[in-house]
């Protein structure tokens, strides 16, 4: 069986979590900072470990088959990859900011600006599409200080917080896109067996992380209210308690509506609720 190759980032922002993931996912493997490869010794995989930019044109061109790595990466490097799962991290956003005292509040008044941005491809699709004409200024790094060395009117930046921004007398003023990692492949591999696989040992560990495991106790009279708030993964699990009248409920709930199930649930009767983390999902 041919041994797929992953390209990860090497280091940076997204490395922590999706070496996280793929351990997650059951694969074992050293994380060795100083290598470029890592055998999975249970699984037929070899992780690449990569600079980001890099990344989309390895799998592009075949020397990877699947990468994890930034939307922002992929559309700023132009290439032809399938999106194979959003996987929930590295999220930010490419925003257009500006110093605080500009007086630019329209985006019209960008036009004959000057632009830095370490995106010159992004940002240049996005002038064209809203009918601006600036003066894109590309920098490697640092671009948040560009506007106060006098480089530049405005930047185009991956925003997180805004901290950095702030610090630098920047304000968010536009955005161009939001950007979180994706797995990403080759169209041939799509129904390839491990990649098959692999896809679903991800995904069963993204439902974890979105979901609680949930017990509790219901009185009989109340169980029909109960279970109507407690959709599950199919159904609640109902089992009959000891005392009289009285049963234990185990079900999951969404991470998004966790507070207000509990309330509603507290509401309806329930007791004794007991919410714990759950590792995988599998359907």
């Amino acid at each position: 069986m041919k041994t797929l190759k992953i390209a990860i980032q090497k280091s940076g922002r997204l490395n922590e979590k999706s070496v996280e993931l793929l351990k997650n996912c059951g694969l074992s493997f050293e994380n060795y900072k100083s290598s470029l490869i890592s055998p999975v010794s249970n699984f037929p995989l070899e992780i690449l470990f990569l600079r980001d930019d890099d990344i989309p044109e390895y799998v592009q061109d075949g020397i990877a088959d699947l990468g994890i790595v930034g939307e922002n990466v992929i559309q700023e490097t132009q290439v032809s990859v399938n999106y194979l799962q959003r996987l929930g991290f590295g999220k930010c956003s490419l925003k257009i900011a500006v110093p605080n005292n500009s007086g630019i509040d329209d985006i019209s008044q960008l036009n004959g600006k000057s632009i830095a941005t370490s995106y010159p491809a992004i940002l240049s699709k996005f002038l064209t599409q809203h009918e601006i004409q600036a003066d894109i200024r590309t920098i490697s790094g640092s671009v948040e200080i560009s506007p106060g060395l006098g480089l530049s009117d405005a930047i185009c930046d991956l925003v997180s917080t805004g901290g950095t921004l702030k610090s630098n007398g920047l304000k968010p003023f536009a955005d161009v896109m939001s950007s979180e990692a994706v797995l990403i492949g080759r169209d041939e591999l799509s129904a390839n067996d491990l990649v098959i696989e692999l896809i679903q040992r991800i995904q069963s560990v993204l439902r974890a992380k979105e979901t609680k495991y949930v017990v509790l106790n219901a009185p009989k009279d109340q169980l029909a209210q109960i279970i109507a708030l407690l959709p599950g993964v199919k159904s609640p699990s109902v089992v009959p308690l000891a005392e009289a009248g009285w049963v234990a409920v185990h079900t999951v709930i969404p991470e998004r509506d966790f507070w207000d199930r509990i309330s509603q649930l507290k509401q309806a009767g329930a007791q004794g609720i007991v919410v714990m983390p759950i590792e995988k999902i599998i359907l």
